[in-house]
């Protein structure tokens, strides 16, 4: 029989890098230290500046800047905007392809201003634009797109009020293209371009045949949401040529779904649209544009492969299989390579945002030990339990483990039945927990464990509880079950002792993440570190930079969270500073939201305070600290201090 080996191996930082996947998943912004602590490299090309991360928590702390937080590193931004168009200018160049880039990004991803503003103000070189689906965000790009260089694409359904504001960027000079989803869509632009007296910039979004891989690949097909049959993109053309608007429809559009997992869905997609837009332009219909769409995936998990929270290719084999699918394509029938435009903005936001919490206490399924020793008349099973514990070692390990489970399941059938008393289950549960804990022990460092041993990591794991709304701060991992990176901010350098998944502090059982990397599959749990007392124990949850920040609910009233932008700076003795802090919402705030009154509400307790002094059940002195900290309350943040 296998022993305990009693050398343990020393923990490094590759072991924690073999565990967390930090390089894989990063696209190379974040690392771990040599100090333990995790690291950011905000920008692509500068790979020796780095940002502890410790330090940022330790300043934000010294600023009083409460927890859970969002922390945004504005230069990650910045670098992943400028990676997309320099990979395309760099693969357009080198493919001598004929046509240009114009990029735009889809301001639903995250319709933050700041985020916005950064994006603008370094896609401005490159031409890059933004994408609108609704109303407001169209209201929103008018006022920040204003390169008049750059597209600003418009995608969604629309009404007349929708096609007025677009014909308004007509107007002032924009390049505002005005995508048709549905037919009715383009008879409704004809009548208000030609009362608006403006030329406008007409997209035709088709309706694929290919279909995407992943959880969105339904974007695509027959039954797809948006978008024109091949008839009816005839039929819409037929229509511009009787309305003199034919040299109007400059764009053909696709979209496949949302994160491709999967780089031969991309190849596919192309081969097709690229078939369209030759057969359009020889039929005369003055094309520049392509535009791909969304799709560009992020590898969440850092698995590289086609599971949903994955991909099997990188940006430039993304880039280079639309360039040179459309080139092959466009030489073979001798016509014109168009200007390609892509909408990826889960890729460009994602990495440069996330939330950090603090770990604020353990459950575990032992729970509270109770007092298990012997008394006259006790059950049988109870002292057989107590035998099993006591006489457990080295050699019959795997036959303890055999005789207390069924034991286990006899106590709670006798307790259903009367048999046993409340004290002797609480006896039974303290037994049942520690022999599992002593097995453990024990087959820690085994070089063989049986196989049914193996799910005793799993019985005993624990849920740490963390500050934070799951529904607010990671709606993906709730509502589609998506992996999102959870990291130690610091003691990387030390072996992680508990196996855990995350619980958050709202009321409702579904407040929990239980879905990690994992090393072949997704895993139910994440090694983390055993919790000291009196010292702050920070997690991270990363990639939440696309979606998360904006679709976040207001669930018990949490609201949004402090956020704090970080950028890099050579000459600071930290590598950084805070830019901005923006606040999170107080209790006013989410009241407020939901149709409350705070100052009526204050007013309502005060009276009922009044009334107890007056009736001599609260002292005076003790009543105005009461209603000071009610109102103290209103104003403070909405998650635990």
């Amino acid at each position: 029989m296998s022993k305990p080996t009693n050398q343990k191996k020393a923990w490094s930082i590759a072991d924690a890098e073999q565990l967390y996947r930090v390089k894989r998943w990063s696209n190379g912004y974040f690392d771990i230290g040599e100090c333990g602590n995790l690291m950011v490299v905000p920008r692509y090309n500068e790979a020796n500046l780095k940002i502890n991360m410790r330090e940022v928590i330790d300043e934000m702390q010294a600023k009083n800047i409460a927890f859970p937080a969002v922390i945004r590193f504005h230069d990650i931004l910045r670098s992943q905007v400028e990676l997309i168009n320099k990979t395309f200018r760099s693969v357009i160049e080198d493919s001598d392809y004929e046509g240009k880039y114009f990029g735009v990004f889809p301001v639903k991803v995250n319709q933050m201003r700041e985020v916005i503003e950064e994006i603008v103000d370094v896609g401005n070189r490159f031409n890059y634009g933004l994408e609108a689906g609704s109303k407001p965000e169209l209201a929103a790009a008018l006022a920040y797109n204003t390169n008049n260089d750059s597209l600003t694409i418009l995608n969604g359904y629309k009404d007349e009020e929708y096609l007025r504001l677009a014909l308004l960027g007509r107007k002032i000079g924009r390049k505002v293209v005005i995508v048709i989803e549905k037919f009715s869509e383009l008879n409704m632009l004809v009548k208000l371009a030609k009362s608006m007296d403006v030329r406008p910039i007409i997209g035709l979004r088709i309706k694929m045949m290919v279909k995407g891989r992943g959880k969105w690949e339904s974007s695509s097909g027959e039954r797809a949401k948006f978008g024109l049959s091949i008839g009816e993109i005839l039929t819409a053309i037929s229509l511009c040529e009787q309305e003199n608007l034919l040299d109007c429809v400059q764009l053909l559009h696709f979209h496949i779904g949302s994160q491709l997992t999967d780089i031969r869905a991309i190849k596919e997609a192309v081969q097709e649209a690229a078939t369209v837009y030759t057969q359009l332009i020889k039929r005369g219909v003055p094309i520049q544009y392509v535009d791909v769409g969304g799709g560009l995936a992020v590898d969440y998990d850092g698995s590289q492969s086609t599971n949903d929270s994955s991909c099997n290719y990188d940006l430039s084999q993304y880039v280079a299989d639309i360039v040179t699918g459309f080139k092959q394509n466009c030489d073979l029938q001798s016509v014109p390579h168009p200007h390609l435009v892509s909408e990826s903005g889960r890729a460009i936001t994602a990495h440069h945002s996330c939330v950090v919490t603090k770990v604020i206490g353990e459950i575990n399924p032992g729970g509270t030990q109770f007092p298990t020793k012997k008394v006259t008349g006790e059950h049988i099973i109870v002292t057989n339990m107590r035998d099993i514990y006591q006489g457990l070692n080295d050699d019959n390990y795997q036959e303890a483990y055999n005789h207390i489970v069924p034991l286990k399941e006899q106590a709670i059938q006798a307790f259903k039945l009367g048999v046993l008393s409340l004290e002797e289950v609480a006896k039974t549960e303290t037994l049942y927990w520690s022999t599992l804990n002593a097995i453990e022990s024990i087959t820690e460092h085994l070089n063989f464990i049986p196989e049914e041993l193996k799910e005793i990591p799993e019985l005993l794991s624990s849920q740490y509880l963390a500050n934070f709304s799951v529904f607010q701060s990671a709606a993906d991992s709730w509502a589609i079950e998506q992996v999102l990176p959870v990291v130690p901010i610091s003691r990387l350098n030390e072996k992680p002792s508990k196996l855990c998944s995350l619980v958050d502090i709202t009321c409702d059982s579904d407040g929990k993440i239980d879905k990690f990397i994992g090393d072949e599959t997704v895993a139910n749990n994440v090694p983390l570190h055993k919790l000291n007392k009196d010292e702050d124990y920070f997690i991270g949850l990363f990639l939440t930079g696309a979606y998360q920040d904006v679709m976040g609910d207001m669930h018990n009233l949490f609201g949004r969270l402090n956020e704090v932008h970080i950028v890099s700076y050579d000459d600071d003795p930290k590598d950084f500073y805070i830019e901005e802090v923006v606040k999170g919402s107080s209790m006013e705030n989410v009241l407020s939201t939901m149709q409350y009154t705070p100052e009526i509400m204050a007013q309502s307790v005060k009276r009922a305070i009044d009334r107890k002094i007056q009736q001599g059940q609260i002292k005076p002195r003790e009543g105005v600290d009461l209603i000071d900290f009610y109102e103290d309350c209103l104003r403070g943040y909405t998650y635990l201090k």
